[in-house]
């Protein structure tokens, strides 16, 4: 049996459940993509401690090792890239480089591929060992490095070097080939405690982005447009169409003949004289409400345009559809794309896991 409220109607518990679904679906979506990024974060924090390399890992490979020199890192089917023309890269950095999306395998403009073998990330040199010889950049001397953000390339310059080279690795293994570098680097220049400490503000940061469970939405607070198919914008369409027709059929009366204008006006009775009423007083105009597509609310909130609204009234969630933990923002209202508002107004990534912002709500 179908539950009712008080007046026998079962769309208001339709509305909830399917709101209720909506807001699970985009909370798993934004959590799986949390979760990701901090077991990744994790992962990197665990690696920064335990990498430490020994001289037995570059057994077998056709590498002889300096004393006290160990083998970090290893990855065959490396190539060698060289770049065409003079350029000056910047000096190299410990920054943790944030997540980026898919590198693409191919080269930059004006880098060519010369060579292809191994590469070997020691404590003390970067060693690509090809079939044409090998190839070497140690740290000691390293005065440009260059990761680049489209593809899995890696440039760099060192003093008793002219020409800039570097290496094309796989797509799947240059993120990890470039921490490693990084934490190569930091040992070299004994600053490996820099990079645990900027994996910890990292860890830290994103732990206070965690996203949290969405309000759960209860019959009471469905709005009279969820009953309608299309909803809310079937509702703006027909308020826009009772502005429109009133003045389209005022604009299309028919013309008035002589003839029907004399039967219209009534001659006044001999002998009565009308009392002056002044200058004739505009009929009054139905003066509605302008909303531009906004459901209709007390609180006078529209798309229309005008000041944003940075303190939204307590009552808004009651009106408008609200995003999970919409009282946690600290913008200004704004319509996402997906139908719901959000306080993300002015903020980074506004509307982030409902595609994005549509419209800015006026006050």
């Amino acid at each position: 049996m179908a539950m009712t409220d008080s007046t026998g109607s079962t769309w208001r518990y339709t509305w909830a459940r399917q709101q209720n679904e909506r807001r699970r679906r985009v909370y798993r979506t934004v959590e799986r993509a949390w979760r990701r990024r901090d077991d990744e974060l994790r992962r990197l924090r665990a690696l920064a401690v335990g990498l430490r390399g020994t001289a037995a890992a570059g057994a077998g490979l056709p590498l002889a090792l300096s004393p006290g020199e160990a083998v970090l890192w290893t990855m065959p089917g490396v190539q060698l890239v060289e770049v065409r023309h003079t350029a000056v890269l910047p000096a190299p950095d410990l920054v943790v480089e944030a997540a980026s999306g898919p590198l693409r395998h191919r080269l930059p403009d004006g880098v060519r591929a010369t060579d292809a073998g191994i590469a070997v990330v020691t404590n003390r040199r970067l060693v690509l060992v090809g079939g044409r010889g090998r190839r070497e950049w140690a740290y000691g001397r390293m005065t440009g490095l260059l990761h680049d953000p489209a593809a899995p390339v890696t440039l760099i310059q060192v003093l008793d070097r002219r020409q800039t080279s570097g290496v094309l690795l796989p797509p799947g293994a240059a993120a990890e080939f470039r921490f490693v570098l990084t934490l190569a680097f930091a040992d070299a220049i004994e600053q490996r405690p820099a990079v645990l400490a900027q994996l910890d503000e990292l860890i830290a940061t994103h732990a206070e982005s965690a996203p949290f469970r969405p309000a759960i939405a209860t019959p009471a607070q469905a709005r009279f447009s969820a009953r309608v198919p299309g909803g809310r914008r079937t509702v703006a369409v027909a308020a826009a169409l009772t502005l429109v027709v009133p003045v389209v059929l005022a604009g299309s009366d028919p013309p008035v003949t002589p003839e029907v204008a004399a039967a219209a006006t009534a001659a006044p009775a001999p002998g009565v004289t009308r009392p002056r009423t002044g200058p004739p007083q505009p009929s009054p105009s139905v003066v509605r409400e302008r909303r531009c597509g906004a459901p209709a609310n007390p609180m006078g909130y529209d798309y229309c345009g005008g000041e944003p609204v940075r303190k939204p009234d307590h009552r808004v969630c009651d009106w408008f559809d609200c995003v999970p933990q919409f009282w946690a923002g600290r913008g200004y209202l704004v319509l996402c794309r997906d139908g719901a508002v959000s306080l993300t107004g002015g903020r980074p990534k506004p509307c982030a896991g409902h595609d994005g912002v549509r419209r800015t709500v006026h006050r």
